[in-house]
This record gives C-alpha cells, sequence and structure tokens, in this order.
C-alpha cells in the first residue's frame, strides 16, 4: 500500500512538473543563439533597438520612482507631465507592485480590458508569480527608469537585484514574454502610439543581446 501510494506521489509530481513546464514556455521564439554567436558590436546594435522599447512611453510611463506617480508622456500626450488628476500608487502590494492608495486603487479606472474612447483609460488582464488576478499597478520602485540613459537602463536590466531576480538574457525574455502588461505595450488602445517593433522582435533582440555578453553602451 505504501508503495502503491509512493508511486501516485511521484507521478502527481511527475505530471505537474511537465504542467508547469509547457504553461511557461515561451511561444514567441524557438531557439536561443549560442553564447558567444553574436559580436559584442553587434550586441551594441541590438541593445540600441531594446532600448528604444523600453525608453517608449508605453514601456516607461508607469517605471517610476519612489514619488509613486505615474506619467503622461509622447506624441499621444504632448507636454511630459505627470499622471492626470493627482494620481499616486503609494500601497505596496505583492512583489512590491504598486497598485494605488488606501482610498483610490489604480483598477478604479484601469480595469482589465482597454477602453474603446479615444485617450479612455486603458486596461489589461495579467497574474502575478503567485497565479493571482491582478489589474492596473505600477511595477516596483526598483525598476524605475523613466528618464535614464541608455546606459543606466542597460545597466539596471542585466542587473538581477534591480530586474527582479533574472539571472540572463533568457529570464529576461520569457517575462517580457508572459507578462500581459508587457504585451498591452503593443496594444494600447485608442489614441495611444504602440511601442516600436513588436514583442516578438523584442524577445529575438534580448536574445541576441544576451548572446553577445549583455554589452553595455558608454552613456
Amino acid at each position: 500500500m505504501k508503495v502503491i501510494e509512493k508511486k501516485l506521489v511521484f507521478l502527481v509530481c511527475f505530471f505537474m512538473f511537465v504542467i508547469e513546464g509547457f504553461a511557461e514556455k515561451c511561444e514567441l521564439y524557438d531557439e536561443i543563439p549560442a553564447q558567444g554567436s553574436i559580436s559584442e558590436k553587434q550586441g551594441h546594435e541590438y541593445w540600441a533597438k531594446i532600448y528604444e522599447v523600453f525608453s517608449h512611453p508605453r514601456c516607461t510611463n508607469c517605471h517610476v520612482g519612489a514619488d509613486n506617480i505615474p506619467m503622461w508622456s509622447g506624441p499621444s500626450y504632448g507636454v511630459t507631465r505627470p499622471h492626470g488628476m493627482n494620481v499616486s500608487a503609494p500601497v505596496i502590494g505583492a512583489h512590491g507592485t504598486r497598485g494605488g492608495s488606501d482610498s483610490f486603487e489604480c483598477s478604479s479606472c484601469h480595469t482589465t480590458t482597454n477602453n474603446t474612447i479615444a485617450h479612455g483609460a486603458p486596461g489589461v488582464y495579467n497574474e502575478d508569480m503567485d497565479g493571482e488576478k491582478v489589474s492596473w499597478v505600477l511595477p516596483p520602485v526598483d525598476f524605475e527608469w523613466f528618464g535614464k540613459t541608455s546606459k543606466e537602463v542597460c545597466e539596471q536590466v542585466k542587473d538581477s537585484k534591480r530586474n527582479g531576480g533574472k539571472e540572463n538574457a533568457k529570464e529576461i525574455a520569457d517575462h517580457l514574454c508572459h507578462d500581459k502588461f508587457i504585451a498591452w505595450s503593443w496594444k494600447p488602445g485608442a489614441g495611444r502610439e504602440s511601442a516600436p517593433y513588436s514583442l516578438k522582435e523584442n524577445i529575438a533582440d534580448v536574445l541576441a543581446w544576451g548572446a553577445a555578453g549583455m554589452p553595455c553602451p558608454e552613456y
């Protein structure tokens, strides 16, 4: 009887592992370039494209500092300025995300779907690292890079202490693949300019940059 129980436990654990593996697989890339197969010069060129995406308003307006105030910037908004309605998000949630204040959550306006009205509050459905449903939130303050230079963002992205514990380019690529907030940058709703290139191309650039050793520019 104990032998049967052990076998059942093994099978359950095995299938959970298999299912989890399939769930985590990114379908936006098939192969990872071999380490060293991309030159450092090419690596810098790939990073330049990555920075175009990471510094775009769709990808940086919420990557703000300890003042917890998201920004409005880019051609959709004219003059760069703090988010309207005196919005801030000081309440720290799971994994350091910031979802609003005690009396007014981001999800009060930002629901789980985009607004069809031009410049209406956008939304997205997402799950956090524990599989919990979450709506609109700011990333952890450690992920601040609004207004930072290419060199500063590059060094931050490859620093596991400041990028959510990602140790290599593949882990960064998988994060890009699975986070719905990131995918939203290419489908931001009516009246907003989307991030450049595509999510698939951005992931490929990150993997190529990683194969080149993740070089950073001088400034």
